[in-house]
């Protein structure tokens, strides 16, 4: 008479949509998180094949949830818009987020830094750019071969993926999109919309003094 044994069930693997770290640090970093991530996404519109998020956390390996990071704005290029929980990369089809950014705060340390590029080295990142809103100061990193090398000048430079423009040389950042538009903030696009309702009440007021 011989018995089975049966085994249980593997229980399955849970990815947690949340780490438990706060966004932001400061309104400043906020700000700027926000104004990255909402002008990329406009940026890409109308493209469907582009896929951008904030403080979305990235599993790179399947079977382990422990191995995460989640970037302050991401850009994976080839996957298509949506909601997401996180981003599991093996449900990606394998792509890896091409661009991320991370926004500093006073207290962001060297090692943390570090230990994010080093992440984002081995998973494909393909541009890696860190903006210190407080000390004005920009990096960025690019890859070569394996590797995520500093760009030596900053100021000027062009993301080779996305197609925006750094601007480090006046008292804050500014972004250029391919048309030469600078990424503007909620308050910024505001002021823009008034502004052109204004221009337009007073073209169609001056018609209508015309027309009388």
């Amino acid at each position: 008479m011989s018995t089975s044994i049966t085994k249980p069930p593997r229980p399955a693997v849970i990815y947690p949509d949340s780490d438990g770290e706060p966004m932001a640090d400061n309104t400043l970093q906020f700000e700027w998180i926000v104004t990255i991530k909402e002008n990329l996404e406009v940026l890409f519109l109308d493209r469907p094949d582009v896929f951008v998020a904030g403080d979305l956390l990235w599993y790179p390996v399947e079977g382990d949830p422990k191995t995460r990071t989640a970037p302050d704005a991401l850009v994976a290029v080839g996957r298509p818009k949506g909601y997401r929980g996180s981003y599991k990369q093996w449900e990606e089809g394998g792509i890896a987020p091409q661009v991320v950014f991370e926004v500093w705060s006073p207290g962001n340390r060297a090692s943390r830094m570090i230990r994010k590029l080093k992440f984002y080295e081995r998973y494909g990142v393909e541009e890696y750019y860190i903006y210190d809103p407080d000390d004005n100061e920009l990096t960025g990193c690019r890859r070569i071969g394996d590797e995520l090398v500093e760009i030596a000048e900053m100021n000027g430079w062009t993301s080779p993926r996305l197609g925006i423009r750094f601007d480090s040389s006046g008292s804050e950042l500014r972004i250029y999109g391919p048309d030469g538009r600078a990424f503007l903030t909620f308050a910024e696009l505001e002021q823009q919309r008034k502004a052109l309702a204004q221009e337009r009440d007073q073209v169609t007021h001056e018609r209508d003094q015309v027309a009388q």
